[in-house]
């Protein structure tokens, strides 16, 4: 299972955020822990559709040095695309 990070571009409250994400969320959850992230900042179904946390560019500094896998946005999209949960009462093809 691999560990995915974004670049720090989103800039709120004076600091740069970025996206964890994971192949699987239990990895997500017990990354998150070891990266010291609070289980209370996930973010997951139903408010947004993939499995995340967001985290400082500190943060992702030490995400990267643990293991994770620095991804430019076209392979943090296809990460998303992949772990995404589907709307609840929709089916593939509808």
């Amino acid at each position: 299972m691999a560990v995915y990070v974004d670049s720090a571009i989103w800039h709120w409250a004076g600091r740069r955020w970025c996206h964890l994400l994971a192949d699987d969320e239990d990895e997500l959850h017990r990354f998150a822990a070891r990266l010291g992230v609070h289980r209370l900042l996930y973010q997951g179904p139903p408010k947004t559709a993939a499995p995340h946390y967001d985290i400082t560019g500190l943060e992702r500094d030490r995400a990267l040095r643990m293991g994770a896998i620095a991804s430019n946005r076209e392979q943090i999209v296809a990460v998303y695309r992949r772990v995404r949960v589907p709307k609840a009462g929709l089916r593939a093809g509808k």
